[in-house]
């Protein structure tokens, strides 16, 4: 049996909200696997969907450059280890020296982008700053109309490639998407997996309802379509009029959607958490 750890439990709570008892039973039933255990939940309390795993405070800054046509965008993220170093004005500078390397040969390939020059200027840039600094990832995007939006922070970035329609346009999605977060552009786009697995959850939550079998059908299609009008991009209201989905918004200018790339800073990587009380006494009995 799995041993179920407090931390395990803490972050069950965490990302679900619910009590610590309810949450070690579900760690305990499946076998310490908090994905697993989440997916039950949702099961048999009617939880919506929890929040997403990851500790992310990993630091640094994301930033985009788009060709004058509005052709061609690239968007990268460029990681350092305190938000003091991402607000570094030599940080920043390196920040805009990958951008333009990234731009000048539409490559994403960070190792050979490295290898071409940028990674003594990030040698330095460690050396100087005193924290360890990479370049974590890059994207380019191309399209009729690409638009960017960086939100004032310089945490989250967006390219979108649209089909047709105007700078400012391309900009106005983009800035819906990294306000929103949609999960695909449109609702075709949602991979067979997780919409199988988020119909096998409310399936799950119909059933226990009670209601005859046609009618908790009714009920599972019905929350599936909501989820697939939540998730995706042409589906969500226009977060500048609401009475407007992004899909009118985008035909009225005779335009359609190509997809959109959005970074987060730090998504995705976890970061351990260290008790130092602990550490500090642990290294106090091995001395003593």
């Amino acid at each position: 049996m799995a041993q179920i750890k407090a931390t395990m439990v803490k972050e069950l709570r965490d990302r679900t909200g619910l009590g610590m008892m309810e949450c070690k039973k579900a760690l305990t039933e499946a076998g310490g696997d908090i994905e697993a255990a989440i997916e039950e939940m949702r099961k048999s309390s009617g939880m919506k969907a929890a929040k997403k795993a990851g500790r992310t405070a990993a630091e640094g800054a994301v930033a985009v450059k788009v060709a004058d046509d509005q052709s061609v965008g690239v968007l990268v993220e460029v990681n350092s280890e305190t938000d003091f170093a991402a607000r570094d004005d030599n940080f920043l500078g390196f920040v805009n020296e990958v951008v333009e390397a990234v731009f000048a040969s539409k490559s994403t390939d960070i190792e050979s982008l490295l290898a071409a020059g940028l990674e003594t200027k990030r040698e330095a840039l460690v050396q100087k700053i005193g924290e360890n600094i990479s370049v974590r990832r890059a994207v380019v995007v191309e399209g009729a109309n690409v638009g960017a939006y960086v939100h004032g922070n310089g945490k989250i970035a967006v390219l979108t490639s649209l089909t047709a329609g105007d700078e400012e346009l391309a900009k106005d999605v983009a800035m819906h998407v990294a306000a929103v977060n949609p999960q695909v552009a449109k609702p075709e786009e949602m991979p067979a997996e997780l919409l199988e697995k988020e119909r096998a959850i409310y399936i799950a939550q119909a059933e226990d309802s009670g209601k005859p079998a046609e009618i908790v059908a009714k009920m599972v299609e019905g929350r599936v379509r909501k989820f697939l009008a939540e998730s995706s991009l042409t589906e969500q209201p226009f977060v500048k009029d609401p009475d407007l989905k992004i899909g009118q918004l985008l035909k009225n200018a005779g335009a359609d959607i190509n997809g959109f790339t959005r970074f987060e800073v730090g998504e995705g990587i976890e970061v351990e958490e260290v008790d130092f009380a602990a550490e500090v006494a642990a290294q106090v009995k091995q001395t003593s």
